[in-house]
């Protein structure tokens, strides 16, 4: 018996999910007003700021047996900079649906609205590395907000779940998600 369901599984082990990245290209902000912002910050006064975002690459992982279904994480840093004295929102999102696809196989995006275990046949997102994730949406979800210039730059880790059935098919599914950063004026 247990012969018999031993190739099923390590067909599935096999099983790759990938994320695909893609990244706002650096754009032109405007500068604070006069006596707004960090005082004393070594940014440019009175004219435009910068803001850029960089990947730390595309998200892969294999799923690892864990009870009667797979598991997997993975995660990149993805790093805001900006001479802006106010700060930035980094945003995420799915342009083109929410499902992760390898061709007519699909695994949605996880139903939480808010941080929490996956359900079986999921996969969600989140940037503190718990075991509890927001599924993906098509509009834009804020997942940092943060104060101040940053030169230097800023990273958040975003980390991707994924939790399947052993009768999912195997094979690689991808999804693509859109990071978005905009400099606060306020």
């Amino acid at each position: 018996m247990v012969a018999k369901f031993l190739p099923r599984v390590i067909r599935l082990v096999q099983l790759g999910l990938a994320i695909a990245c893609c990244a706002a290209l650096q754009q032109t902000v405007l500068a604070s007003p006069f006596g707004e912002g960090v005082f004393g910050a070594d940014v440019p006064f009175g004219g435009a700021t910068s803001l850029s975002i960089a990947l730390g690459g595309n998200v892969s992982f294999s799923l690892t047996p864990s009870g009667a279904n797979f598991t997997g994480t993975g995660s990149h840093t993805i790093t805001v900079t900006s001479t802006d004295v106010v700060g930035y929102k980094l945003y995420v999102y799915s342009t083109a649906g929410t499902t992760m696809a390898n061709g007519s196989d699909t695994i949605p995006a996880s139903s939480n609205t808010s941080p929490g275990p996956l359900a079986v046949n999921s996969w969600g997102y989140n940037t503190d590395g718990s075991s509890n994730f927001v599924g993906m949406t098509t509009v834009p979800a804020v997942i940092k907000t943060a104060t101040g210039p940053f030169k230097s730059g800023d990273n958040t880790t975003v980390t991707y779940g994924v939790l399947t059935d052993i009768a999912k098919s195997s094979g690689a599914y991808t999804a693509t998600v859109t990071y978005i950063g905009v400099g606060l004026t306020d």
